[in-house]
């Protein structure tokens, strides 16, 4: 796998973890510096901008969700957040704020490798993507997607969106009405090769319908979602 000069800012405070976490990511080729704090963290990306973070989200300090707001807000980073928290308020402020994906401790060490490298896959996947395929704008009643701005309004009122939910909102537009599996969900906009995260798709589609209101995505219970727009 490509790493060459990726640089992966670990925050997290159980230095144990952190130093299993950094020592994981250096055998795959990262870069990897580490930050045991919310203030710590902030002036590490300042000093040298990582190409991809990972959070936990307990944190002296401030708390990673402040972290993540504060980094997003000078510059936008794919952030993996770590939570030992049940609370799902968390991580749909977590994602909110520009988290792209979460795992809950414990976790393995594997599969946290795996979703570094899938995060910095489709970083560069969107930085050569060509323009998008069919019509520059998707409109759905009030609803329209502008896929060449990537700007979403919904009756005539713009929603802020994350990259990964204004990308799981155009898969779900292209094909309008249609069940798409987590599992396919997973392969197209994360990246991933198996259903081990089909929880961050749910959470992401919470995220959605907060955003954009509970009666556009349809839930097909034990298959996937649907986006119920008017034929």
């Amino acid at each position: 796998m490509e790493t060459t000069e990726r640089r992966v800012l670990v925050v997290e405070d159980d230095r144990a973890i952190a130093e299993a976490v950094a020592a994981r990511l250096r055998a795959e080729g990262f870069l990897v510096q580490i930050a045991g704090d919310g203030p710590s963290a902030v002036e590490a990306a300042r000093r040298i901008p990582p190409d991809v973070m990972v959070l936990d989200v307990m944190l002296p300090g401030f708390d990673g969700l402040e972290v993540c707001r504060r980094i997003q807000a000078e510059r936008p980073v794919p952030v993996l957040m770590l939570t030992a928290r049940g609370d799902e308020t968390d991580l749909l402020v977590g994602l909110a704020v520009g988290a792209d994906d979460y795992m809950a401790k414990p976790f393995s060490m594997r599969e946290l490798a795996a979703r570094v490298h899938a995060l910095l896959r489709r970083v560069s996947k969107v930085a050569v993507a060509p323009a998008p395929a069919g019509p520059p704008t998707l409109r759905f009643g009030d609803l329209e997607i502008n896929q060449a701005e990537r700007r979403v309004l919904r009756a005539g009122a713009e929603k802020h969106l994350t990259p990964t939910e204004f990308d799981l909102l155009v898969h779900l537009a292209r094909a309008p009405r249609t069940v798409l599996p987590r599992e396919r969900l997973l392969a197209e906009v994360w990246g991933w090769a198996d259903a081990s995260g089909t929880r961050t798709v749910d959470s992401h589609i919470k995220g959605l319908r907060r955003k954009l209101g509970a009666d556009l995505i349809r839930t097909v219970h034990g298959v996937g979602y649907a986006l119920e727009v008017d034929r």
